[in-house]
């Protein structure tokens, strides 16, 4: 097997040991491969091995890379988890199956525009910005309950689950206990959280979505965000 298969194994074992820990099926967690500044070689090694769910921050490295493995592989899944601009959410649209990043008004009602005017309709995820940190994307806690009433009965985005990034220097499990907590009391079910250095313990808290880069594709060629 090739280096990237070995780690899909290693963290797809890990992802089960967790779930199975906390009672759950391992099936009940989706792995998203993070695949930001590593080039389409890198994710073809895991589709080749079965993998099919990827994630991506920027919208304009994405385009460089997965349409072409869309048409390769139609079954991929490409999710969006880092800050969208109003002024990218038309190719947003168009290329992504899930955007993990809504955190304001604007922005939902840009999507539901280009949603209108594309025929898709992504499934959609709100940011919640549990360590209200100033520099971070992301709904505050306070305003969430809102922010879904909004996104529901306003603008009628497909809004299936909550997402968060904890601040690096807390507990991530308090930050993923909150999320999990906001989730349920808005009937929401998807919950995307934990990364590389914290998927198991956001598997043991209820993710059913961790987001994963660098435990499977190895150190990034070039600086980018935690994932």
């Amino acid at each position: 097997m090739s280096a990237g298969a070995d780690r899909l194994a290693e963290v797809s074992h890990r992802i089960a040991d967790a779930a199975r820990a906390a009672g759950r099926q391992p099936s009940d967690v989706t792995l998203v491969a993070v695949s930001k500044t590593h080039g389409a070689d890198s994710v073809r090694e895991l589709l080749e091995v079965g993998h099919r769910v990827f994630g991506e921050n920027r919208v304009q490295e994405a385009e460089g890379k997965f349409p072409a493995l869309k048409a390769e592989y139609p079954d991929l899944e490409l999710h969006l988890i880092g800050p969208l601009q109003t002024n990218k959410a038309r190719e947003a649209v168009a290329l992504f199956d899930v955007i993990q990043s809504v955190d304001r008004e604007k922005l939902a009602a840009s999507l539901v525009k280009e949603m209108e005017r594309l025929g898709r309709r992504p499934a959609c995820y709100i940011q919640v910005n549990t360590g209200e940190e100033p520099q971070k994307a992301g709904i505050l806690p306070k305003d969430l309950d809102a922010f879904v009433t909004a996104c529901r009965e306003q603008y009628k985005l497909p809004i299936v689950g909550l997402m968060c990034i904890p601040p690096v220097d807390e507990e991530a499990a308090l930050h993923f206990a909150l999320l999990g907590k906001m989730a349920a009391r808005n009937g929401l079910a998807k919950i995307s959280m934990g990364m590389s250095a914290d998927y198991e313990t956001a598997v043991r808290l209820g993710a059913t979505h961790v987001r994963v880069g660098s435990a499977l594709f190895g150190a990034r060629p070039a600086l980018a965000a935690h994932a």
